[in-house]
This record gives C-alpha cells, structure tokens and sequence, in this order.
C-alpha cells in the first residue's frame, strides 16, 4: 500500500471523446432536439480532481423547463410511447442498454471527469449498474398487469369487477450529484417501463453523463418528448419542475432538507410523489466474527465513493472486546482509500464534489475535535494545488449527542462507538432520524436475524455493505424517504390502479 502523503494527485489528460462532450454548445434535450435555452445563463462545470472549469451547461430558465414538461405531457397524453405494445418499448429500453455498452468507457470517463470519483469506480460499478437498470426495468413492460377480482358483497355472476395498472403520467426526476448516471437510469428506466414520459434534471454539479446519455436515448428510437433532459439548479428548475400543473409524479433523490422542501410543494396539488433521501447508516460488528474480514468491510462501507454515498457506514459500533482491534483493521485500510485524481489508474476514491463540500466535511472533523472526539486516523486534507481531497477519517471518544454523530456529513469520515450487547447496539443503531441501510457481522445466524429486525432501516445488509441490485428494493425509514425504488415495487410508483366495475 502507498504512504498516503506522497501521492501525485496531478488530473490525466482527458481522452478525445471526453473532450468532444465538453466541448459541447450548453443546450437542452426536449423533443428529442437540442434546443437553446430562453436565456444565457450558464452554469460552469468543473472537475474537481483539480478544481478547474472544463466545461458549461445551460441554466434552465422558467420557460425551459415548461417547454419540456409541455413536450412530456403532449407525448403522454397522445399515447406515442404508452400506446405502443409492451414488446416495443421493451426492445427500445434494450437498445438503449446496448448502446450504453457500447459507449462504457466514454461514460465511465466522463462520470470520473465530472463527478471525482475514479474512472475505474464508474467502469465497475455506476456504467454496468446503469444498463442493469434499464435491462431488468424493460423486463417489466411486458408484466404489468391488473386482476379479475370477485365482488364480496354482490351476487356472483352479477358484476363483473377488474383493475388495471396504467402510467401515472407525466414526471419529473431530479437525480443527486454523487452516482449521477446509475441514479439517472434508476429513475428513468421504471417510468418507461410503466408508459410514462419524463423530464430528467441531473444535480447542477454533474449534468454531463445525463447530457450524454440524451444523445443515446434519441438513437436508440424513443418518441420525440418521452424523455426531456434539462440542466439547471435545484433552486430554479427544479423548484419550477416540482411545482408544474401538468407534472403528475416527482421522484427525488437527495438530502433530507430538500426532500421535505419537494414534498410540501407536491402537497398543493397531490402529486405523486418518491423520495430518497440521506442516511445515518450504522455498522454493527459481533465479537464473534473475523476481523480481518469485518475491518476491511467496515472500512469500504464508508471510504467508498470518498463516503459520498447515501448509505454510507458512517456509524461504527463494534463490540468492547474487539473495539481496538477493528479499528486498527479499518485504519489499515486507509492507503487503499486514499484519495487520488479520478482519472489515476491506481486510484479506490477520489476527491469530493465541490469546494462546498470538501469545507462541510472538514468543519464537521473541527466540530467534532471540539465536541471532544479524537482522531484515530486521517481527519486532514492532503496538500493539493487543486482539488478537494479529504483523508480517509476515524473518529473516536465521540457519543450519541455530537453533531458528527447524529448529522449526515457525506465524506469519509467515520464515528466509531463501543457496545456490549444486542439490545443496546440496537437501540443507539436506532437512535437516529435516519433509516436507510444498516450492516452487521456476524457468524451467527441467529444474532443476524434478531438484528436485522430490530434495526429500522429500509436495507440490512449481512456481512456485507452497500450491495444493490436492481431485482430488490431500496428505500428508507423515517426521514430516509418515502416508497420504494427498484424490484416489482420500483414500477409500481409509476403506476395507478384503475378499479373498472360492470353490471351484467
């Protein structure tokens, strides 16, 4: 493993292909046309690997964001793409899967370029967890189906009663900065699947994959309108995309505070609405287990993604017996996550998204040294020109009432806390307004089970974390969000059922 202070964090040359997409004229995707915003405002892009400005996107005014959602609701409500037999927009979504593949190292590239995490991240894990969701998701299409359902209070024979799934409309999908294409294809690829038509808005600080993956959507054949890709802030465009008359769904994925914000807008004319939001995720190691196992697992679960991850172990409780062992454990596994330009062949994580970040996680570590926490590893920054890189951080001697113990910080920093049996791990694991993921270790299969049903939280994992898969569904407890996105659940939320009762 490398010493951590003498990494060269110089960003690589970027490819060709990469250039050319940065290269770009900022424009908006709607009606499967690039078009000109009603105004110039720009938003800059920026690689934060080294701070520097590569790129621009347009700033989506007010009259751009009602032309796409006037394009979706046309598209929807002609039946271009809902109307169409299951089979066909089964085979668009694949085609759409494909080309995706066929584009994978570009993709990878540019997430790397844009977002900070390592190219080599994005090859493994956000690209093929993409196509994952579209190919699993237009599997769906062929298998939406209501039921005949036999009245309780009637006679048999006199009525005849059945349901039927139909799409929810028109919907508006703002995805998060920090797995900008894997979250762009979860969201996308249910409403599809379901019939409905969509106007997408990437994160402000990572437009380039979904500007990219635009090009591909109106290859791949989908009707003019069904999808709409815009660029803007959250502040702006999204708040214009949440509030809309002829928006019928909001699915949202991002922190808490805007989550809330979203929800009482949709309130004033009930649209549909799912949210997926931050997380406080706590990390339970048994005494029985290996530690050379758990350690290492302990340490990903929160250095993955430079912690950037919304079901970020960031809440370690190990049992008293082995406390200083596991945290030795996951101190040394430090140099594998430390952070390096994204474009560095060698490198686990790279820096975090923006300056804004990288001061909320470094005054989160001064907040907790105040509150009494010590550093057992990390809590710096590397010496850098550019870039905002924050060392892999440990902390301990914390308790349950400091703010790096309660608050999301989204960076790699860790809060590690002792325990001595089951029901007290449970109820500090609980103790949180959070309810996203939760881990154990264990070897034993019964203190697994007892666990995992006591911790609240929409996702155990069992001697692993942060394993997603597109067939299961994801989502939280308490302030984690509301309903469910992936599995059969996933298309559900795009779906209204429709109760149709005749006289015979």
């Amino acid at each position: 493993m490398n010493d951590m202070t003498t990494i060269d964090r110089t960003q690589r040359p970027y490819s060709a292909a990469a250039q050319a997409a940065l290269a770009r004229k900022p424009a908006l995707f709607i009606n499967n046309e690039w078009v000109a915003s009603s105004h110039g405002a720009l938003i800059e892009v920026e690689d934060p690997s080294s701070g520097k400005i590569v790129s621009h996107v347009v700033d989506a005014s007010d009259r751009d964001v009602d032309r796409a959602v006037a394009a979706a609701r046309a598209a929807f409500d002609d039946g271009r793409w809902s109307g169409l037999p299951p089979m066909v927009r089964e085979r668009t979504m694949h085609r759409l899967a494909d080309l995706l593949e066929a584009h994978a190292d570009e993709f990878a590239e540019l997430e790397a370029i844009d977002n900070g995490k390592p190219k080599g991240m994005a090859g493994a894990v956000d690209v093929p967890g993409a196509m994952a969701h579209i190919r699993f998701m237009a599997g769906w299409a062929s298998k939406i189906n209501g039921e005949v359902i036999q009245p309780y209070s009637i006679p048999d024979g006199a009525f005849f009663g059945y349901t039927r799934k139909e799409p929810v409309g028109v919907c508006a999908q703002i995805v998060p900065w920090n797995f900008p294409l894997l979250m762009a294809c979860l969201k996308i690829a249910p409403a599809l699947a379901a019939g409905c038509t969509i106007v997408l808005k990437p994160a402000e600080q990572t437009s380039l994959t979904a500007l990219r993956l635009a090009d591909l959507i109106a290859e791949a054949g989908f009707p003019a309108g069904v999808v709409n890709v815009i660029t803007g802030n959250g502040h702006t465009a999204g708040d214009r995309m949440v509030k809309h008359p002829d928006v019928d769904k909001i699915a949202f994925t991002g922190s808490t505070e805007i989550g809330k914000l979203i929800n009482r807008n949709a309130t004033a004319s009930l649209k549909r609405v799912t949210l997926e939001l931050g997380g406080k995720s706590p990390v339970v190691v048994m005494p029985d287990v290996d530690v050379a196992q758990a350690a290492p697992g302990a340490a990903g679960a929160i250095w993955f993604n430079s912690g950037q991850v919304c079901v970020a172990g960031s809440r370690l409780y190990a049992h008293r017996s082995i406390f200083d062992q596991v945290i030795e454990g996951v101190a040394e596994q430090a140099p594998f996550w430390a952070p390096r330009a994204s474009l560095d062949p060698e490198g686990h994580a790279g820096p975090l998204i923006s300056k804004e970040q990288f001061d909320r996680v470094m005054g989160y570590i001064e907040a907790g040294k105040r509150d009494g926490a010590s550093v057992a590893i990390g809590g710096d920054a590397p010496a850098v020109d550019g870039g905002y890189y924050v060392n892999p951080t440990v902390l301990v001697d914390v308790n349950p009432q400091m703010s790096v113990v309660r608050e999301e910080i989204f960076g790699p920093v860790v809060v590690a806390q002792r325990f001595d049996d089951i029901d007290e791990v449970a109820k500090a694991a609980n103790d949180t307004c959070y309810g996203l993921g939760a881990g154990i270790w264990t070897k034993d299969v019964a203190t697994m089970h007892k666990l995992a049903s006591k911790i609240k939280a929409g996702t155990v994992w069992g001697n692993c974390h942060a394993v997603i898969d597109t067939a299961l569904p994801f989502g939280g407890y308490k302030e984690s969000g509301l309903g469910r996105e992936q599995g059969r659940q996933g298309i559900e939320a795009y779906l209204e059922t429709k109760t149709v009762i005749l006289q015979l």
